[in-house]
């Protein structure tokens, strides 16, 4: 998208200054809006920019999105309708807590031909070594994303263990302690075997070691007058692929 040709007198570039503190972080660390407003304005006059504008959001978690904080929001509309050339903080974290906020703010700052700078990480979107700073935070994002999901296996791992259900919904093979598929919000309790469908299962070990895939296990089952009693319906490698997916990850949790 095109910038918005108008300018101050002087042509220098125009950029809206954002803070954030919460009460917890300004007690704690002393991170003030006057402190971090002082530090934008000498970041201004020492590269000769414009500090035209200044928003603030006072007492908000930097956890809460950026469209959704009321100072940050005004700042992004300056610099979309090109009334500014830029968004400028005194730290990353100042604009979110999330990198892959950060992320998306800078996606939105090439888009729409405007520059984000942060004083403390040196990130200028306009300069090659902030878009270095760009790729670094791009590899943090995904380790973030990698993390989190190692804690969500390992902890739904420790769940099978304990013999309960993984989710909602009762694993094939299972019954909850009532005799249902599905768990009742808050239930904890350990499944139970369910004799018919535990009897499928070791079919489907036999035929799965034997090499068999999932169409071909379907296609067994179903000449073998093997019905699936959970549901009722024909054996169809996606129904027998379900099974055999959740039955591995089972099987990998309790190794």
């Amino acid at each position: 998208m095109a910038r918005n040709k108008k300018s101050t007198k002087s042509g220098r570039l125009r950029l809206v200054g954002y803070a954030r503190v919460s009460t917890e972080e300004q007690a704690r660390e002393g991170i003030s809006m006057h402190a971090q407003r002082e530090r934008l304005e000498a970041y201004c006059t020492a590269h000769n920019y414009d500090l035209i504008a200044f928003e603030t959001d006072n007492g908000v978690s930097g956890k809460i999105p950026p469209a959704k904080r009321p100072g940050l929001a005004r700042a992004l509309a300056l610099v979309s309708k090109g009334e500014a050339d830029g968004l400028l903080a005194l730290k990353l974290d100042r604009l979110s807590r999330r990198t892959r906020d950060v992320l998306d703010l800078v996606d939105d700052s090439r888009r729409g031909g405007w520059r984000l700078i942060s004083v403390s990480e040196q990130l200028d979107t306009g300069s090659a070594a902030g878009r270095l700073v760009v790729t670094v935070l791009a590899a943090l994002a995904e380790m973030e994303r990698e993390q989190a999901a190692e804690r969500t296996r390992f902890a739904l791992d420790a769940i099978a263990r304990q013999g309960r259900a993984r989710s909602r919904f009762v694993p094939f093979g299972y019954r909850t302690a009532a005799g249902g598929t599905e768990q009742t919000k808050g239930d904890r309790k350990a499944m139970v075997p369910y004799p018919a469908e535990q009897r499928v299962l070791r079919r489907l070990r036999k035929l799965r070691k034997k090499g068999m895939g999932a169409r071909t296990i379907a296609r067994a089952l179903e000449a073998e007058g093997l019905k699936n009693p959970r549901s009722g319906s024909p054996w169809t490698p996606s129904n027998v692929g379900s099974i055999l997916r959740t039955l591995e990850r089972r099987d990998e949790a309790l190794a």
